[in-house]
């Protein structure tokens, strides 16, 4: 019986799919994994099947189309039979002992639903967004208009990306770890529930995070294990198209979470800042990608 279900969701997702997922089954427990792949069209699922040793716990689901992050996630969830999930990105790569040391921590901690480690580029530096405050429609607002700058000592001003704070020494709570290492407690899900598929790519693991605490559980985030990501590889060639995933979704998590909570005029200015950064990094993206 595995310890960990591993859940994978590929998306031409290259060598690197085969290279995460062969770091996962050296891991020193027990593990299987699960990849859910989105229609990929590159052969990186093939390879993965075709490289694999025998009697190595692999499942692959073929969805035959892009369902997007959270529904191809989702759709693995009824194979997963450990008492511990690890939703894994393809382009992330464990250590050996990553998940051995995740559980001796989250396993003296009952209250833990989700957790998260340090992640890394490959430069070594933290990669913004593996801890972070809730990113509230204030906050955003206030980073928008630089109003840290002019109040940097008052929390309510305060970045919710906390990569430039000092890394804590002990795991401590956060309000929200990073979607590409999401260790999760199975019987904490089941009464969280799975993740939001009205998110097609990115901010579903702002939602989640959001409601697990909403459910009483601690989202943790272990500053002692650390993972390498090479952050947008399954993305690249379609920086626009993510770019307006990822403004959709922090528009329906607001929506979701605030919209009887904060005044509809200020909604409606965060609303119109978020498509007016859109539109800023489109033009960018667009004009970068003719250089290239």
């Amino acid at each position: 019986m595995p310890q960990v279900s591993v859940i994978v969701v590929s998306f031409n997702s290259g060598p690197l799919l085969a290279e995460c997922v062969h770091a996962v089954w050296a891991s020193t427990v027990a593990v299987e994994v699960l990849v859910s792949d989105n229609g990929s069209v590159d052969g990186s699922v093939d390879d993965l099947i075709a490289t694999a040793e025998a009697g190595t716990a692999l499942r692959v689901r073929r969805n035959g189309r892009n369902l997007g992050f959270a529904g191809a996630a989702n759709a693995a969830l009824p194979q997963a039979r450990a008492p511990w999930l690890l939703f894994l990105n393809p382009d992330c790569l464990v250590r050996s002992d990553t998940l051995e040391r995740m559980l001796e921590v989250v396993s003296k901690c009952p209250e833990v639903g989700i957790a998260g480690c340090l992640i890394r580029n490959p430069d070594g530096s933290e990669q913004a967004g593996c801890r972070r405050r809730e990113p509230t429609p204030w906050r955003s607002l206030a980073r928008v208009l630089h109003l840290n700058r002019w109040r940097p000592d008052d929390p309510r001003f305060r970045d919710f990306n906390m990569v430039a704070e000092p890394l804590p020494l002990e795991p401590v709570p956060v309000d929200a770890i990073s979607g590409a290492f999401m260790l999760v407690r199975h019987t904490a899900l089941a009464a969280v529930g799975p993740l939001d598929p009205g998110y097609f790519l990115h901010c579903e693991d702002l939602d989640w995070c959001r409601r697990f605490r909403d459910a009483g559980y601690t989202v943790l985030f272990v500053p002692g294990v650390d993972v390498l990501h090479h952050k947008g590889v399954s993305s690249r060639g379609r920086a626009v198209r993510v770019e307006l995933h990822k403004h959709r979704g922090m528009l329906r998590y607001y929506r979701k979470f605030f919209r009887e909570r904060y005044p509809r005029p200020l909604m409606w200015l965060v609303q119109s800042m978020v498509w007016a950064r859109f539109g800023v990094l489109a033009v960018v993206l667009g004009l970068r990608r003719r250089r290239t």
